[in-house]
Parts: C-alpha cells; structure tokens; sequence
C-alpha cells in the first residue's frame, strides 16, 4: 500500500515539473519580441546591430541637428559624448523633446541610421532614465545638476 502512495506522489511531482518547465518555456516565448536592449550610441557604433533586431538607444539630442520635414518626419542626431548616431522618425514628438534633453529611442538599426518607431523625452528638467545617466557618466558627459 505504500508504494502505490510513493508511486503515485512520485507521478504527481513529475507532471508538475513538467507543467512548470512548458509554462516557462511559453512564457519565454511569448516575450522574445517584447524585450528591447538599451545601447548608448557608442555601442551602436562599435558594434552595430543587425537590421531587424529592435532595441533602444538613448542620449542627448545634439545641438544643431533637430530637422523638421515634410509632415511628421524629423530627422536629428542622438549622443551621449563619444558617439553620435543619426535617427529618423516619422510621428508626433512629446512635448519636452528638445535639442540638449534626454531622449530614449525604440526601433532599428538600418544602413547606419536608428530608424525610430517610439521616442521618449524626459518629463522633467531633472530626470533622466537610469541607463541614458550611466552612459553619459561613462563617457564623462554628464555632471550632477549645480556641479557646474
């Protein structure tokens, strides 16, 4: 009579394992497209990514560079003190989009130009998302507000 029980708590833990591991692999595989990698510009330009991998970068919109064009397309150069990266986007930018503010891209690498699908600006004269400070700190841009 034990043995059916051992058995049976034996048989009960196996398919729980194996229900554990295909949830896990499902979910993995429902987020592969969901994960965006953030790059500062520097990395983008020592190692570009291919052409259809979707990621992020982030910086500083370079003074001088901010082009409108014909309808919702603008063209501008993001940096962050080492490398600059030409980016192309067609939509509507946020409100706090300017040259010299903190900005964060979603979209492609193609021909050597971030073409954009999503831009982000900063929402105050203080914030920066985490990783475009640790790429600017990095290169020695960036200097914490009233250093000077």
């Amino acid at each position: 009579m034990k043995s059916l029980k051992k058995r049976r708590r034996i048989q009960v833990i196996v398919v729980a394992a194996l229900a554990l591991a295909v949830a896990t692999g499902l979910i993995g595989y429902a987020m592969r497209d969901g994960i965006n990698f953030f790059r500062s510009p520097s990395e983008v330009i020592a190692e570009p990514p291919g052409a259809t991998e979707v990621f992020r970068i982030g910086g500083l919109v370079e003074e001088g560079t901010l082009q409108r064009g014909q309808g919702e397309a603008v063209k501008f150069r993001v940096t962050d003190g080492g490398a600059s990266v030409p980016v192309v986007f067609t939509g509507v930018l946020p409100d706090l989009f300017a040259e010299n503010q903190g900005m964060i891209g979603t979209g492609t690498y193609v021909n050597g130009v971030f073409e954009a699908s999503e831009i982000l600006a900063k929402h105050d004269e203080t914030y920066m998302p985490r990783e475009v400070l640790d790429a600017l700190k990095e290169q020695g841009v960036y200097q914490e507000p009233g250093e000077g």
